[in-house]
């Protein structure tokens, strides 16, 4: 299974993509996505940029599935907003190329790859870096993106049983379900 792993920013996107046969991974590429070249006010152009970039690196790699990073809160809510919006530029290319996207936090993705939540930039990057046998360390956000394909690789599997145990397996983003009524 090829698995994508996105680490969304409007400045820069990080993503990455792993090869999975068992429990064995292997690096197939990794790299960024940059909006820099435009003005901070040309948020619609910007989006565009990512959401083309997701869809070019879809095309080249042909992932089976992806991961994404979950929005965080910040303390600046219009910071938040505009990450949100990358996000969702980044997530509406995976879904429109069919891709089944899995979403994580960053604390859930840090807990996979390092084994604490509150690891820092450097260490995902050297425990990626170690994970996937690579020759030297890649970029922080490259290195995020792979933590998050690395996490689906080792979490997605289990959740997905567990979905199937509790008569999940069905439901998806936008399904109805009925709930309990009185």
């Amino acid at each position: 299974m090829r698995i994508l792993g996105i680490d969304p920013g409007l400045r820069t996107t990080g993503f990455g993509v792993i090869d999975m046969d068992g429990p064995a991974l292997t690096y197939v590429a990794s790299g960024t996505i940059s909006t820099t070249h435009l003005e901070k006010g040309q948020l619609p152009e910007r989006l565009k940029v990512l959401f083309d970039g997701i869809r070019e690196v879809i095309g080249r790699y042909q992932p089976d599935c992806a991961s994404v990073e979950i929005v965080f809160v910040n303390v600046n809510p219009q910071s938040t907003l505009l990450l949100g919006q990358a996000r969702g530029a980044c997530v509406t290319a995976l879904v429109s190329s069919d891709l089944s996207v899995a979403e994580y936090t960053a604390l859930q993705m840090k807990q996979a790859v390092t084994g604490h939540g509150r690891a820092q930039k450097h260490q995902i990057q050297e425990m990626v870096r170690r994970l996937l046998s690579l020759p030297g360390l890649p970029g922080p956000d490259a290195a995020d993106a792979l933590g998050l394909a690395i996490t689906h690789a080792h979490a997605g599997a289990a959740l997905a049983r567990l979905a199937k145990a509790n008569g999940l397996g069905g439901l998806g983003s936008g399904k109805y379900r009925a709930g309990r009524s009185r």
